[in-house]
């Protein structure tokens, strides 16, 4: 697996496919997962399509860098920010989704390459958001993929999914596996499928599995607060995709990201959740190449 250094301080791990003489697309993924979410057959098939695809693991994921040195509680980092307490919990954190979207673009220089379309789903749609807000010249084009502007009235999980995004996490590697199910509750209801969700578990899990880096990430995205005022300024041309079956982001976020952004277009797609069935491949990755062309 190759790795990059994009900083002095952060290293990514990133894979590849496709021709580098094509129009490169950066692969941004969400909270707590790795590169890997972004399947392999996936990213095949959109370079099969004429585009180099790379995707990466974030930071505090994966095989990149980890900041075991800045152990998180997530309990308390929650009730320091339900209280108002914003100076402890912003002690806690060490890296905003800026310094992640930093590490992005970074792996773009790494790799020599000027100019991305950059594709970002769930956190990583807000990391896509970040760059193109403070890189412009640096995305040739941005997609947000069941995602949200930063805005705490939009967006918002239901509480079944909340309870599952927050509940416990079973460290064993069965018990880990068999509770990757629970996210059936945010999945696309006709295609939901459990046993790829228990793949996806066991890969990760085997690969990688580092727990400690979910409650920095969501550090990160609660105290990176609204993108709002600045996606009303964006002039880069986006695509914002949203399932109509999502419970985790609500697809109202998708569609004040669309809203906001001067000439977004908004694909609402029946049948997607909080995930990217593969039946729904085929509509994706058209509405993809269509909008990086």
């Amino acid at each position: 697996m190759p790795i990059a250094a994009v900083s002095p301080e952060v290293s990514l791990a990133y894979d590849s496919f496709g021709d580098p003489g094509d129009p490169p697309v950066l692969l941004v993924t969400g909270f707590g997962a790795q590169m890997i979410a972004w399947h392999e057959d996936f990213c095949r098939a959109l370079a099969e399509r004429g585009r180099y695809v790379i995707r990466y693991d974030n930071r505090d994921s994966g095989l990149s860098t980890t900041f075991d040195e800045h152990p998180v509680d997530v309990g308390e980092f929650v009730a320091a920010v339900s209280s108002g307490d914003i100076p402890a919990a912003l002690a806690m954190i060490p890296y905003r989704l800026q310094d992640m979207a930093d590490d992005g673009l970074g792996l773009l220089a790494a790799l020599g390459i000027e100019r991305a379309h950059v594709v970002g789903a769930s956190m990583g749609g807000m990391i896509a958001q970040t760059m193109a807000l403070t890189r412009p010249e640096r995305v040739l084009t941005l997609t947000s993929m069941m995602s949200s502007t930063g805005e705490s009235e939009y967006g918002r999980p239901s509480p079944e999914a909340q309870a599952v995004l927050f509940g416990p996490k079973p460290q064993g590697r069965e018990e880990y596996i068999a509770a990757a199910e629970r996210e059936l509750v945010w999945a696309s209801r006709r295609y939901g499928d459990p046993a790829a969700l228990r793949e996806l578990a066991a890969r990760s899990y085997d690969r990688a599995h580092y727990p400690a880096g979910a409650g920095r990430q969501l550090g990160a995205m609660i105290l990176s607060g609204s993108r709002a005022d600045a996606l009303r300024e964006l002039r880069v041309p986006t695509l914002v995709m949203h399932g109509l079956d999502d419970t985790l982001i609500d697809v109202s976020g998708g569609r004040r990201t669309a809203e906001l952004v001067p000439g977004a277009r908004l694909l609402l797609v029946p049948d997607m959740g909080h995930d990217r069935p593969r039946e729904l491949w085929p509509e994706i990755i058209d509405a993809l190449v269509e909008h990086t062309g």
